[in-house]
């Protein structure tokens, strides 16, 4: 498993990337996940007696390590990546903090969305404001996606609704948006930006990172929290526990529900896991969620 503390050991985006998903996919030897995108067709390593004909060579060019490719679907598509960059994810968890391992997770998904033939683009929301990169499939394009993603430094607040346009300038296929951010939110203006998504007929994965500490309310001796972007601060105490618990529970099933029902798959996942982990997980649920 690669825990996010490892993984914060290797300050070679790209090498982390290769090993995370060079990690994932043994993990999917004997899976039966199979479709186009980011459900890819099956990959197994190589064994001797297997078809040579269905050796993939663009992942061993890549990989430098002998899959087979069990495909039901041939099929390339233009995978964005939506990043919230905003001063919320810098939040700390034990010395991982959200961008970090939202940082990992996008590299290690555009990783495996070039090894497929997919087109790969950046977005990064931060300080109301819009970054964005559009989507090539070529490996130098990945390089430069990259790059833009090691240089995050998350601050201010979540970009501002009238930028969202130009999320959908130059395309009119349908995409597939995997959006990460820690759903944190003043005036619904992450909602806002799904809704619009949305109703452009994208299909839409939204991983939402929340820490161990903020999960289980453990914030060991602090008895003030302040909020990372409006600098607000509360007075906690043990006794407020079980009440947030139950609070927290009620607005992770509430967003869940609300995503859900406008056709976007949600995924709720914990900064402590190690991200080979949630990544197999997630497809594994996904899959089981369309069929």
């Amino acid at each position: 498993m690669l825990e996010p503390k490892v993984l914060m050991t290797i300050k070679d985006l790209p090498l982390l990337a290769k090993t995370v998903i060079d990690g994932f996919l043994n993990g999917f030897n004997k899976s039966s996940i199979k479709g186009p995108g980011l459900e890819f067709s099956q990959y197994r390593s190589y064994q001797p007696g297997d078809d040579l004909r269905w050796l993939d060579w663009r992942m061993y060019a890549r990989s430098d390590r002998y899959y087979i490719r069990e495909s039901e679907v041939e099929t390339s598509i233009a995978v964005r990546f939506l990043v919230d960059a905003s001063a919320s994810m810098a939040h700390d968890d034990n010395g991982i903090k959200k961008i970090d391992y939202a940082r990992f997770m996008a590299a290690a998904l555009a990783y495996l969305a070039n090894l497929q033939g997919d087109a790969v683009g950046l977005y990064i929301f931060k300080e109301g404001d819009l970054f964005s990169l559009a989507t090539k499939p070529d490996p130098r394009h990945l390089q430069r996606l990259y790059h833009h993603l090691a240089q995050i430094q998350p601050s201010g607040t979540f970009t501002n609704p009238a930028h969202y346009k130009e999320l959908f300038a130059g395309t009119n296929r349908k995409e597939l948006l995997v959006f990460i951010t820690d759903m944190y939110q003043t005036d619904g203006e992450i909602s806002r930006l799904l809704n619009s998504l949305s109703a452009h007929q994208h299909e839409i994965i939204v991983f939402h990172l929340m820490g161990q500490n903020e999960l289980h309310f453990d914030f060991h001796d602090y008895g003030t929290l302040e909020d990372l972007e409006t600098g607000e601060t509360i007075d906690i105490n043990t006794t407020q526990s079980l009440y947030y618990r139950d609070k927290l529970q009620e607005h992770l099933n509430k967003t869940r529900t609300e995503l859900t029902g406008n056709g976007i798959f949600y995924r709720m996942i914990n900064t402590s896991q190690p991200l080979d982990e949630a990544l197999r997980s997630f497809l594994v649920q996904r899959n089981k969620s369309r069929f």
